[in-house]
């Protein structure tokens, strides 16, 4: 398994990380509060039901992320959060007859049998919203001394009012929110904008014990604690999905920022939605689709492949023809690998990969690099990749049958890259032949035609070859095709292999 990490760097070669910050709407240098040292925290699931594409995308963007910070030489310490108290989890279990821990511990069991087949690096810590409750409580007392909060029955709310600063993530003023926004009415709020901190205990909810009565916590205050817990009252940067700049992250400013006096996180980083056909995920429209289901159908690298074909921040639309294609995609690199892997150690020949090809080869690491520095633009480290390859098989289909040592050492260092920074996406982490034969073994077994048809097949073609029937020959080898056989003529004879 460590083969199969991506070299780590010095810091101090390359040009510095900028990053879209959606606080100050521009791209940023990545300066960690402490030199070397990235502290990240990403919002997690409510864990109350199977998660989706969509939630695919955040922890993939993230594990990239992350891989790629340390691949850079930098220590990250990476914290994702478990949200098992909320409004849905409560009604879910109800509607099941269960305890709503109980459902809750259950949907995070099922969130990592997900994102294991997915291959996503666990986080450094991983805190639940229940387990934290006391700095919760603590976080809201200093809310209420400061008088940015107040209580009222047994419900305790933020004044919005009292944080000047409120919409400064998402752009949004106080006056603009209100007449947009469809609020519930409630009497015991001062300014209909205010959000809950505590809530007070309602029949046959979990609850906990509180100065302002028994309760739970409200949403947003359970990052703020335990982010502050774990990373500190100021951290390096806070992610999550674009759904979650208002209300959730920009709550989690004024309460963070109302209660310190200091600031969250220095840079945000949202990712965009996914749509399916050019509409948002939901389940009313039918077009809601788990992780698990995609994974039936197409392997966690392809899904890979998709979600980094598109840049981190932009919508991305999911179909079965995007996926087909990057499965497809996805073996022309493996079938790549696999063949240098097979070359030999080569000899004393001439060279015969001309200079622009071996420069494309040698640069490779550093031009994917300045994409990657560029606000992590997986989408052209993926071109550079694909440009890559098609180097490689050009040079690869050009050697001799005993090549120059040069040239074989070139193609091995060339694929050996690829793998390398691949392996950052999460991408080409198996063994090149080894994926190849298993994929062709498969096809076979799919393809309606034995090995004695096919066998049968190669040797009425070369009867009708040595007559001169090069129709019938021709008509043989189009009949193999559309079966997915593909036939290779060759100075030891014609050889055979299935398309993948």
């Amino acid at each position: 398994a460590n083969s199969l990490q991506p070299k780590k760097l010095i810091l101090t070669n390359f040009m510095p990380i900028r990053i879209y910050n959606t606080l100050t709407r521009t791209k940023e240098e990545l300066r960690p509060i402490e030199e070397g040292h990235v502290r990240l925290y990403v919002c997690g699931i409510t864990s109350y039901d199977f998660c989706h594409i969509g939630h695919a995308r955040s922890f993939l963007v993230f594990d990239m992320i992350v891989r790629y910070l340390r691949y850079r030489g930098y220590k990250v310490t990476f914290v994702r959060n478990f949200t098992d108290i909320d409004d849905k989890i409560i009604n879910r279990a109800r509607e099941q007859g269960v305890d709503s821990l109980e459902l809750a511990n259950r949907f995070i069991e099922e969130f990592y049998a997900d994102t294991d087949r997915l291959g996503i690096l666990r986080p450094d810590l991983e805190p639940r919203a229940t387990e934290h409750i006391p700095e919760m409580i603590e976080l809201i007392r200093d809310l209420i001394d400061k008088g940015l909060a107040y209580q009222a029955d047994g419900d305790v709310y933020f004044r919005v009012d009292s944080f000047d600063r409120y919409g400064s993530l998402s752009g949004r003023n106080l006056e603009d929110m209100q007449a947009g926004a469809r609020i519930e009415v409630n009497e015991q709020k001062r300014h209909p904008m205010d959000f809950a901190l505590w809530k007070g205990s309602k029949p046959g909810e979990p609850t906990w014990d509180s100065p302002w009565g028994p309760g739970r916590p409200g949403w947003h205050i359970e990052c703020s604690a335990m982010s502050r817990k774990y990373l500190g009252e100021t951290f390096d940067i806070h992610g999550g999905g674009q759904d979650l700049i208002f209300p959730h992250h920009e709550n989690e400013i004024a309460q963070s920022v109302g209660a310190t006096g200091k600031p969250f996180a220095n840079i945000w980083i949202h990712h965009g939605f996914v749509t399916i056909r050019d509409e948002k995920m939901s389940k009313s429209l039918g077009n809601f689709l788990t992780i698990r289901e995609i994974l039936d159908k197409y392997s966690p690298e392809a899904l890979r492949l998709f979600i980094f074909s598109t840049h981190y921040r932009n919508p991305l639309d999911y179909s079965e023809t995007v996926m087909q294609d990057s499965e497809a995609a996805l073996d022309r690199m493996y079938d790549c690998l696999a063949r240098i892997a097979g070359l030999g150690e080569g000899g004393e020949g001439t060279s015969v990969i001309g200079p622009k090809d071996r420069e494309k080869i040698e640069s490779l690491r550093r031009r994917f690099q300045y994409a990657m520095d560029n606000d992590f633009n997986t989408a052209q480290g993926l071109g550079l990749l694909f440009d890559a390859v098609k180097v490689l098989n050009k040079g690869s289909q050009a050697l001799p049958a005993e090549p120059a040592r040069e040239d074989a050492d070139l193609l091995r260092e060339g694929g050996e890259t690829v793998r390398e920074l691949a392996g950052i996406l999460g991408l080409l982490q198996q063994d090149a032949r080894q994926y190849i034969h298993d994929k062709k073994q498969k096809r076979l077994a799919e393809i309606d035609i034995s090995l004695e048809e096919i066998e049968e097949m190669i040797e009425e073609r070369a009867r009708a070859r040595e007559r001169k029937d090069w129709a019938a020959g021709d008509a043989i080898r189009d009949r193999l095709m559309r079966h997915g056989i593909e036939l290779q003529d060759g100075a030891g004879g014609t050889t055979w292999e299935v398309r993948i």
